[in-house]
């Protein structure tokens, strides 16, 4: 395959770690952001040590205001194109919403909507100047319903799936393809991080593996698919929303979110 450049956020663990192998695994060039500088440098050596490809590493904290911008700005100055973005940074919390701290709750918002949305905006629009590019935004099926106790997480993976959809109709024709990918509970830091580890969700069978819905995520971008979900119960699920009650989809996901 052509060697191209991948932008993968979040590449430090769980999911943004297993994007950059796969497309390492392709030949594909990456540039790894997050905020943990030594894991990024050891992911980095390891790819291009396996696959013969340059990893590019910038260490940032996305939440922050003007990320997106340094980032954007440190991209251009080394002179890389960027081909494929994976907005993939993001985290999660549990716990009833007014118990929550307010300045981290916001922050969630910064790093899983205003952050993606920036990216998008900067690196989409060289792509469509271009004609070619891919941008593949990592949601949920939370994204399909509200979530008492992990009520802001679902609020902003909504905002993914609805952005990205309505970004993908707009840029149909122009070379540039923008894909949605909702997967349900999977194994990586991210629970931990969350504090869902003990709730039904993740305790039940079932739970994926960050490598296989990696596997799903890329088949789907590198087709064009708008949403795609991973896992035949979950689709199942997301479609089933679309015909239950309101107040049924929010009690089925308040009890999955509660800690067993």
């Amino acid at each position: 395959m052509s060697r191209k450049v991948a932008l993968i956020t979040g590449a430090s663990a769980g999911l943004g770690e297993q994007f950059a192998r796969r497309f390492a695994r392709d030949g594909h060039d990456v540039i790894l952001v997050a905020r943990s500088a030594p894991r990024l440098e050891a992911l980095a050596s390891a790819l291009e040590k396996e696959h013969g490809v340059k990893a590019h590493v910038i260490p940032l904290d996305l939440g922050q205001p003007e990320a997106a911008e340094q980032l954007f700005a440190q991209v251009a100055e080394r002179g890389l194109a960027v081909e494929f973005l994976v907005n993939n940074a993001g985290f999660g919390s549990s716990g009833p919403f007014l118990d929550q701290d307010v300045k981290r709750e916001a922050e969630m918002v910064d790093l899983n909507c205003t952050a993606l949305l920036k990216l998008t905006h900067l690196f989409a629009r060289p792509m469509r100047e271009r004609g070619h590019g891919r941008v593949l935004n990592v949601a949920s099926t939370a994204g399909f319903q509200p979530g008492p106790y992990m009520a802001t997480y679902y609020a902003t993976k909504a905002f993914v799936v609805s952005l990205s959809e309505a970004l993908a109709h707009e840029l149909k024709g122009t070379g540039v393809t923008v894909t949605c990918h909702c997967p349900g509970a999977t194994h990586t830091e991210f629970a931990q991080r969350a504090g869902t580890t003990k709730s039904r969700l993740f305790q039940r069978a079932g739970v994926a593996s960050a490598p296989e819905v990696v596997e799903h995520a890329y088949g789907m971008m590198m087709r064009g698919r708008v949403l795609a979900i991973h896992g035949f119960l979950n689709q199942l699920a997301a479609f089933m929303v679309r015909f239950s009650p309101r107040f049924a989809a929010r009690s089925i996901a308040a009890g999955l979110n509660q800690q067993g």
